[in-house]
This record gives structure tokens, sequence and C-alpha cells, in this order.
């Protein structure tokens, strides 16, 4: 199946984005373009891969990433590269070296590719400014995709909620209801008692309680558990399944109330503290996202200073 390609928009630019490997590859072709338009491209990445630093940084990178990279036309390439008779393309360097950081592909978005890391180092080359514009709309994108992340996995954990709550009431029907007489029409409340000994049990309210306090919300089809956080959900959808393999051992309501409190306490617990351990890293990824935007006015204010410095 062929990759997907993204389009990262940077200062009005489209700059094509695509995966090999699970790992993001970043259009080198439509950075030049972006900068010196479209005939100097395949020049520029010329002149740039036969430049001996990048030669150095790319069989550098290639042995910090690929197992398979050839050290050995690595080390000759970097004793030519810098001499008037080296010469070097994208090609050469992949089918010589065999090389992942870098490749070229044919079609539409055509052009010539590089792993983040390496597209990065280039835009230092062509403009430190629009390296820096391109890793604020990387980072925006990667961003995006991780709130996508977080959606689908809310999405995943209310559907298996549901999915549990079948088994509640099959472990209901067959276990609760032939041991007490009730009409038909009354066996409702069987359910919807076990249904909140779960939400008070996890939660420490009822679906009731929070329906009188959420009147708008109830008259527009709303419930519950749709306001409920992942972390939640997660212990929801335990409890449910727990709370069946109680009821399958004959546990009355009351014991079963207990156990349920116990066990969504503990299980919560835990998962906030791993959770915790995740908003510690994303801290850390908000700081330097800070430290990139600092330097992003920086070079701003720089390249500011520059056009209205008078010329002599």
């Amino acid at each position: 199946m062929a990759a997907k390609t993204q389009i990262l928009s940077v200062q009005g630019y489209d700059i094509a984005l695509t995966q090999q490997h699970e790992e993001d590859y970043i259009c080198l072709t439509d950075m030049v373009k972006a900068k010196d338009g479209d005939n100097r491209a395949a020049d520029i990445i010329k002149n740039w891969i036969r430049n001996r630093s990048t030669i150095e940084f790319l069989g550098t990178w290639e042995m910090f990433h690929n197992p398979n990279f050839k050290v050995v036309e690595f080390d000759h390439f970097k004793k030519e590269a810098g001499l008037p008779t080296f010469t070097m393309s994208v090609s050469n360097w992949v089918e010589k070296t065999n090389s992942i950081g870098i490749f070229s592909k044919q079609g539409k978005f055509g052009g010539t590719y590089a792993h983040k890391d390496i597209a990065f180092e280039f835009g230092s080359a062509i403009s430190p400014v629009f390296k820096l514009y391109l890793i604020k709309e990387f980072q925006r994108l990667k961003e995006d995709e991780l709130k996508n992340v977080k959606s689908a996995e809310w999405l995943f954990h209310r559907f298996s909620a549901k999915a549990n709550y079948t088994i509640q009431t099959d472990a209901i029907q067959q276990h609760i209801i032939p041991t007490i007489k009730l009409p038909k029409e009354k066996l409702g409340i069987v359910y919807a008692s076990e249904a909140e000994l779960i939400n008070y049990g996890t939660l420490g309210y009822t679906a009731k309680q929070w329906e009188k306090e959420n009147p708008q919300l109830v008259l527009s089809g709303k419930n519950l558990r749709d306001y409920l956080p992942v972390e939640e959900l997660i212990v929801l959808d335990n409890m449910q399944s727990f709370n069946s393999y109680l009821i399958s051992q004959h546990i009355p309501q009351d014991e079963r109330l207990k156990k349920v409190q116990e066990e969504a306490q503990r299980q919560l617990k835990a998962i906030k503290q791993s959770r915790t351990i995740q908003n510690i890293t994303d801290e850390k990824k908000n700081r330097l996202a800070t430290s990139l935007d600092e330097s992003l006015k920086k070079a701003l204010d720089y390249n500011s200073n520059e056009e209205k410095e008078p010329s002599e």
C-alpha cells in the first residue's frame, strides 16, 4: 500500500511529507522550490549532497539508524568529498551505500525526499528562517495527529464500554432474572439498577444524578458517558466485565458494590499515575516548543534588522 502524502504549508508554499519505514520524510525538492523556484532545485540538491560536511552528516545519521549501511563506501566518499573532481547524486549515494535516509521518487508528489532530521539540516543550508517555519508547521501537524489519536482512543473505549454493557446484561439475564419474581415489564428496573451500580461504584454518582444536574444535555440526547474522560471510560468498561463475573458467582448486590468501588479506585489510581508520566513528557515538549518560538522570533528580528540596515 502506497504511503499517504501530506502537505505542510510553509510561508505560503506546499511541502510534501510522506512516510517510509514508519518515519516521516520531507520533500527537499519542494523546499528548494519555495526558496529558489523550479529551475534550480536539482542543481541545489546535487551541490548540497556533494559537500563534505553533508556527506559526513548523512553517513553519521545512517550509522545511527541503518544496520545495513555500507560504511566502507561511505568512508570512500568521505575521502573524496571536497575534491574538484568529486561528483555525487542522490541515486548514486543510495545505490552505493544502501542509504535509507534519503531517496527520490517519480510521479505525483515526485522529487527528492529525506528523513525529517536530514530535511531540517538541509533547511539550514538553504535558509535558517525557512527551516524554523518548517519545523513549526511540522510540529503543528504532529500535534493535530496526536489530538486525532486521542479522539480515536476515546471513541474506542466508548464503543468498548457499550459492548461490555451487553456482557453485563447477559449475566443479569442468566443469573439474576431467574431468581426474582417480577413482571416482564418491570425487569428493566433490574438492568438499570446494575448499570447505576457501575456508575456509582466507579464515579461516585449515578446517571440519574447527572441527568438532574444537566437537563439541557439530556434534552439534546446526550448522556453521562458522552462526557467522561478516557480514564474513567476505561475503568467503567472494566467494571462492567468485573461485575458480570461477580454476578456469575452469585455475590449479593451490596457486596458487589463494595468490590466494584475498591477495584475501580485501584484502577483509576494506576491509570492516572501512568498518565502523569505522559503529562511530564508533554510538558517537556511544550518547553521545547516555547524555546523554538523564541528562536524563531530572534531569527525574524535579525532578518528584519538586516533589511532595515542602510546601504553605504
